[in-house]
């Protein structure tokens, strides 16, 4: 570890980089790299993130004594460069204090502005200012936000508003005004005394007047807060690291909260929510950055086309416009083009979309904050391949800049065109992040994520939400928020998540605590339905039908440039001809993994299937199953009519008998009824079915072995639908994979079966086939021995949801008994059925390659578990040399991007 805790910046030098970034986070590698390339920054410093895990091992005493000189430097070092004194009521510096993690974490940790206020110090900063009214508001800010993140001043009732805001609320409604900034000085000071008060009373704990004092407490705060719940929540969402850690970073104050000169904003040099290649932000005049994010006042734009754009969403006339909101492009044109060159000059530095943060002073311009800006799943490839068009950056570079998972959001459905002009529009506000959502009301977080877990479909309701709101973010198909613009926290987390979110609707009102919400007369309670359309940011009364989305060109054009840079090949997992038409529609080369068991669950079939069961003979079980070759062989024959050209991978039978067989006492009933026979017959043959642990008992291969009719039938039906297409001018070309082999005498003994069936039919029609047979590795002792199996083996296919199950010992039905709490206590990093456990079971495929290869060096290797769907699993595939990953249907374009990034990485 670095023994340097502090690094310094200010006036166009800095200890640190940009490429500093697992060190001083992204804020403070960010405005490390603004000095050094002639971006206005206030000075400050960055304590590192190793520090943050220091405190977390050391405690907080231990650490506060081993950055004290480092951070009295600091302050010094500010002090010289602003030319003011941190606590001196005669010249006073303020400070504000930051998190900032290596990785984007937005409004999930805290930040503390204002911080050096005191009895005194206002006194002497209204006079300094000549600005009573700046000095005030400023020190209720602080004392606010001081109160909440450092003192634990929270509403007692989730249906409570802050305690603060409901003070605020009675302030105001005294004097009969609505807005923040239309208190008196004497309002502001009363408000001062008041929150004080209330924190005593509520916490017992005095409010700090020592400058020192609450710098400490605000630093320690920030790292408190790397391990509160909603950062705990969101770094489990993202994948990130525990252990990373967060920066804390403290810089001169400057306030956009000074009259009519001063502002404060958030802008992005692109759209976050389409991707368009359109500056755009929001800013408000005299305020200070907290209040653009929370949504409290109606922010205005920055650009005139936004503005016009906002107000044609709003109903706003061009004179309102113009008078009470107009864009930051009217009302301060010089500042504009500072910020609009800046903003250029970033995006160039950085090649990427930026989301920023700045203030504006009496006239002058500071920027606090550059990062890659969070993007919806649209975003991420519209900018990537804009960037590559435009020449900022490359091929490769563009396919590393899409996340894989997030092009899930693409895939997901829209709006019925018919269905939406049938709708009935309650309100409109602001289209924060694109998408369809429908669902049932509901106000709170926790109610959310409830309902959720029971399966229902919900769209959470708020005034506006906060980063306590994230668990139910999560779970909600959509978010609606009365309050907030374009960059409020509502739109800034939706966006990041994916989800459908529509902010600012300033016509409904929230009713905490009767659970309801009027909208322009119409009042809905929590569990009514209602629609979110987060493109065009309308709100439409119960369930609007939506569609299947439709692949863009911006998305065709990356998919190009994976098959381009891929080595893997990606085939899908598909035992329908609809699936597997919707899996080559995304690219898919082929069929991993055709499952037989669940074409067998129809009525007729289901019939024919378990009158096999109860056969007691070969002879009876032959003639039930000359009842299900023509259905199995019609199945086939879609599949394979389906996918022409291209492989397909089909799995015998592999299930154990009992789940064909009904286990209560009305469906057995009605099976005896079917069957002809006593219930009696039909409970005995359940009863003997019944198995300790059916998982390792008679299925797979054992089944095939035991009952070689039911591999013989399957046999005829795969090879007679493949002779049927190719009499048609097809081109089949099927697989058989035998399930469940853990010696190389199953595969013999099923090879020959498969063998001598193919060699009956083809004498039969006159017609052959090209086909292979393979196995599927998914016992340990099959990678063990796979230089043996292979000598039979064509191919070999990893069933890793089996192979994890036997590897770890672990029942995947039944370990959500377990895994949380393994999770929680870290024995486990991930859910090993989710994410592939490279170590282990990886190990195993590693081997099985190996070995394999060993004996047969074309031996095609593949993935058809759920991990071939998973990036990093899909690149472990990748280096482990396999040919190609097999996945659902909407994960094809998933595997093909985390393919592409593999070969690219590598």
């Amino acid at each position: 570890m670095s023994e340097k805790r502090v690094y310094l910046f200010g006036n166009g030098k800095a200890e640190g980089k940009a490429d500093m970034k697992n060190l001083l986070g992204g804020k403070g590698a960010n405005l490390a790299e603004m000095n050094l390339i002639g971006v206005p920054v206030p000075p400050g410093f960055t304590i590192t993130t190793d520090v943050c895990n220091e405190y977390f091992e050391k405690g907080k005493e231990e650490v506060v004594a081993l950055l004290r000189e480092s951070v009295v430097n600091g302050v010094k070092h500010v002090e010289q460069l602003m030319g003011l004194k941190f606590g001196d009521a005669t010249n006073p510096l303020l400070m504000s204090v930051r998190s900032g993690a290596r990785a984007s974490m937005p409004g999930m940790m805290d930040t503390i502005l204002n911080l050096g206020l005191n009895d005194e110090v206002v006194t002497g900063l209204a006079k300094k200012t000549g600005n009573e009214r700046f000095a005030y508001d400023s020190y209720r800010r602080f004392v606010q936000m001081y109160g909440d993140v450092v003192l634990g001043m929270k509403p007692l009732n989730k249906e409570d508003i802050d305690p603060f805001e409901a003070i605020i609320q009675k302030v105001k409604a005294q004097r009969g005004i609505h807005l923040d900034n239309e208190m008196s000085v004497d309002e502001l000071k009363s408000l001062v005394v008041l929150f004080k008060e209330a924190i005593k009373e509520q916490t017992g704990k005095e409010f700090p007047n020592d400058p020192m004092e609450q710098l400490w407490g605000a630093i320690c705060a920030v790292f408190d807060s790397w391990m509160n719940d909603r950062a705990i929540l969101y770094r489990k969402m993202e994948g990130i690291p525990q252990e990373w850690g967060t920066a804390v970073t403290v810089m001169a104050m400057v306030f956009g909260n000074m009259g009519n000169t001063s502002a404060t904003g958030v802008c992005f040099s692109r759209d976050a929510a389409t991707g368009e290649n359109r500056f755009n932000g929001e800013y408000l005049v005299n305020a200070q950055g907290e209040d653009v994010v929370a949504g409290i006042r109606t922010p205005q734009q920055i650009t005139r086309e936004g503005s016009l754009r906002w107000a044609a969403q709003q109903g706003i006339e061009e004179e309102v416009r113009v008078s009470k909101y107009p864009s930051m492009e009217e009302a301060m044109p010089e500042i504009f083009q500072q910020l609009n060159d800046l903003q250029e000059k970033l995006e160039n530095h950085y090649h990427d979309m930026q989301d920023m943060e700045f203030t504006v002073q009496e006239g002058k311009l500071w920027f606090l904050q550059t990062r890659n800006g969070k993007r919806t799943g649209t975003a991420m490839v519209r900018i990537a391949m804009n960037l590559l068009h435009e020449g900022q950056i490359d091929e490769k570079t563009a396919l590393l800049r899409c996340e894989p998972n997030k092009l899930d959001e693409l895939l997901h459905p829209v709006f019925d065109k018919e269905a939406l002009a049938q709708a009935h529009v309650l309100t409109r506000g602001l289209p924060a992040s694109p998408g369809a959502a429908c669902g049932q009301v509901v106000f709170f977080a926790d109610d959310a994520a409830a309902w959720h877990a029971e399966g229902r479909q919900v769209v959470m309701v708020r005034i506006e939400t906060s980063p306590e709101d994230l668990a139910g973010m999560s779970a909600a198909e959509g978010i609606l928020t009365a309050r907030g613009g374009m960059t409020s926290h509502a739109a800034v987390v939706a966006r990041g998540m994916g989800k459908c979110c529509v902010s600012g609707a300033g016509a409904i009102n929230v009713d905490y605590k009767s659970r309801t919400v009027e909208i322009d007369g119409t009042v809905l309670k929590e569990g009514d339905y209602i629609s979110l359309n987060g493109s065009t940011g309308e709100v439409y009364a119960g369930e609007v039908k939506t569609r299947p989305a439709e692949v863009t060109g911006d998305f065709a054009e990356l998919m190009k440039l994976c098959s381009k840079y891929s080595k893997l090949v990606v085939r899908t997992n598909a035992d329908t001809p609809h699936d597997a038409e919707v899996a080559r529609n995304f690219g898919a080369v082929g069929i991993g993994l055709c499952r037989t068991e669940h074409m067998f669950f129809e009525n007729e079939k289901i019939k024919a299937m378990r009158e096999m069961i109860l056969a007691d003979t070969t002879e009876g079980r032959e003639r039930a199953l000359e009842k299900l070759l023509p259905y199995q062989k019609q199945d086939f024959y879609g599949i394979l009519k389906c996918m022409d050209g291209m492989p397909v991978n089909i799995r015998l039978l592999d299930p154990p008998l009992h789940e064909f067989v009904p286990h209560d006492l009305a469906g057995q009933e009605i099976m005896a009824q079917e069957m002809g026979v006593s219930v009696k017959k039909i409970q005995d043959r359940v009863q003997s079915l019944s198995e300790h642990n059916p998982m390792l008992g008679l299925r797979g291969c054992r089944l095939g072995n035991t009952f070689p009719e039911i591999t013989a039938m399957q046999t005829r039906a795969i090879l007679g639908a493949a002779v049927q297409l190719k009499k048609e001018g097809y081109d089949p070309h099927p697989e058989i994979m035998v399930p469940l082999v853990g010696i190389v005498n199953e595969l013999d003994a099923q090879e020959r079966v498969i063998r001598d069936t193919a060699r009956k039919l083809f004498a039969e029609e006159g017609v052959s086939i090209d086909f292979k047979v393979g196995t599927m590795i998914e016992i340990p002792r099959a990678a063990l021995t796979a230089d043996k199996i292979a000598v039979k083996a064509e191919y070999f296919s990893f069933g890793t949801n089996d192979l994890t199950q036997m590897t770890f010992g672990y029942s995947r039905d039944d370990i959500a008994s377990f895994l949380p709490s393994y999770l929680e206590k870290k024995i486990l990093d991930v859910d090993p059925f989710q994410v592939l456990d490279q170590n282990g079971v990886g190990q195993l495929v590693q081997m099985a390659v190996k070995k394999g290869r060993s004996v047969r060096p074309d031996l095609k290797c593949g993935i058809c578990g759920e991990h071939g769907g998973e990036p990093s699993s899909v690149k472990f595939c990748h280096h482990a040399g396999l040919n190609y990953v097999s996945c659902s249907p909407f994960r094809v374009p998933i595997a093909r991007l985390a393919a592409a990034q593999a070969a690219v990485e590598e």
